[in-house]
């Protein structure tokens, strides 16, 4: 019997389907949120992206990572998101075809802060000028 790796967060070591499930949930949400489903000023007065969810191997948590658009009011708009989490769960169970809805937890997709934080140490004269001394390397 091979010695599967249990990695609960990890896309990349998700199966298929908990791929399957999480872009499932992914178009639920995004539709939810795309028609106002969601009777809360906060959520009501952004525009949310859901990039990605994630699902635990036992399909019984659903990461969802959140972004508004700009990224301003993060935090508002999770508590927002937090507030809503049975009301979400019901129509998640109700559009998504499973045996148990799963739990849901929101998180702030960090993905473009990262990006730019990479873009930014590229950009510093260190950086630049080691790309630089190995390009003239290749040469």
């Amino acid at each position: 019997m091979r010695n599967r790796k249990s990695n609960n967060d990890s896309p990349a070591g998700a199966s298929q389907r908990q791929l399957r499930v999480g872009e499932l949930i992914r178009h639920a949400m995004a539709e939810m949120l795309t028609r106002g489903d969601i009777h809360d000023p906060v959520i009501e007065s952004h525009m949310i992206t859901i990039p990605e969810v994630r699902m635990t191997a036992d399909l019984k948590l659903a990461t969802i990572y959140v972004m508004p658009l700009g990224g301003k009011d993060v935090n508002a708009v999770i508590a927002a998101l937090n507030d809503n989490k049975r009301f979400l769960r019901g129509e998640i169970a109700h559009r998504v075809n499973l045996k148990f809805a799963p739990d849901i937890r929101f998180r702030a997709d960090e993905r473009f802060d990262e990006a730019e934080r990479i873009e930014k140490l590229l950009r510093t004269p260190e950086v630049r000028r080691d790309i630089e001394k190995d390009g003239a390397a290749d040469e």
